[in-house]
């Protein structure tokens, strides 16, 4: 989702909290509706899967601070984008979620998406740098425009075609690349400004924004997950499933003694892009139990007991006198 969309989806109604909601009581909702809305406790529920991605999507930017605050100021700046034109340098549009441009003064409110592809800024007090005319040094190039989108991780690892929807403008259909990351530019050609002595349009550049997901993180071309497993399946071995990108889980082989922070690797499953083809990396994280029944406990006290007296952090102890 293009971060214009923000426009039109309030966040906080659905995850039903106010816009005040503290970090951790926004967490402790997003727990409850996930568990509630999940694929695996819905199977075959078209409509709670689409709640459960509406709802992930909701937390990924409340929970981000950053993110927070910027949806907060573009909910409460109205709908729309907003063009201006710079000074001698050169025009820009700016797609009104990425904030980011704001070179030549106050935007102009008359101004359409329209007016700055078919080249209006070339009058009216605007200077051109296209330079030249016909016979003085042959048709130059027309300006660049420059815009900024923000996409949600699944757009970005996967890529689609998105639109730019200026207010009073025309749309633009946009071919987002797969595995595009946070910051990166893109460039269209011949979508800028036209030239003003009949030579080739210019170029618009999109900068490009990544949302955070609440699960997977990017590394390079390969994806990591972080999957909590038990005590006794990291000590006797197991088989688990490992959630992937837009997909069905996987089913993974713990090893026996599996300890915290072994890489668990799924071949093909991270990010494709022109660079290759990366991997899925599951971060084994062994969960310690926080609360035990009385005879839990009374086993468990027994398996300490028949454990070998050694100490596991001998060896680290050791070579941390060695450094004296």
């Amino acid at each position: 989702m293009a971060s214009q969309d923000w426009f039109d989806r309030d966040f906080y109604a659905v995850l039903g909290v106010a816009k005040n909601v503290s970090e951790a009581d926004l967490k402790k909702t997003y727990r409850k509706l996930a568990r509630q809305y999940h694929p695996d406790s819905n199977p075959g529920d078209a409509k709670a899967e689409a709640k459960f991605k509406e709802i992930s999507e909701a937390h990924s930017v409340l929970s981000d601070p950053a993110l927070r605050k910027e949806y907060d100021q573009i909910r409460a700046m109205g709908s729309g984008a907003r063009f201006q034109a710079g000074g001698p340098q050169g025009g820009g549009f700016e797609d009104v979620f990425g904030g980011m441009f704001n070179q030549g003064g106050r935007a102009q409110s008359s101004a359409s998406f329209e007016d700055l592809l078919g080249g209006m800024f070339g009058g009216g007090g605007f200077g051109s740098t296209s330079g030249g005319f016909r016979g003085s040094g042959g048709p130059t190039k027309g300006r660049d425009v420059s815009a900024n989108t923000t996409l949600d991780f699944v757009t970005a690892i996967r890529g689609e075609t998105i639109k730019l929807q200026p207010q009073g403008g025309k749309a633009i259909n946009v071919k987002i690349p797969e595995g595009v990351t946070d910051g990166q530019k893109i460039r269209l050609k011949g979508k800028g400004e036209p030239s003003h002595d009949g030579g080739t349009a210019g170029d618009l550049v999109l900068t490009v924004s990544v949302r955070k997901h609440p699960v997977f993180e990017r590394d390079g071309q390969h994806l990591r997950v972080v999957v909590p497993v038990t005590f006794a399946e990291a000590t006797l071995g197991a088989t688990i499933e490992v959630p992937t990108l837009g997909g069905e889980p996987v089913k993974l082989r713990v090893a026996a003694g599996t300890p915290s922070g072994r890489i668990l690797r799924v071949k093909g499953r991270g990010v494709t892009s022109a660079k290759g083809e990366g991997d899925l990396l599951a971060e084994v994280q062994v969960a310690v139990p926080a609360h035990l029944t009385a005879e839990a406990l009374k086993h468990l006290e027994a398996f300490a007991k028949a454990m070998p007296t050694e100490n596991p952090r001998d060896e680290l102890l050791e070579r941390a006198k060695a450094d004296h």
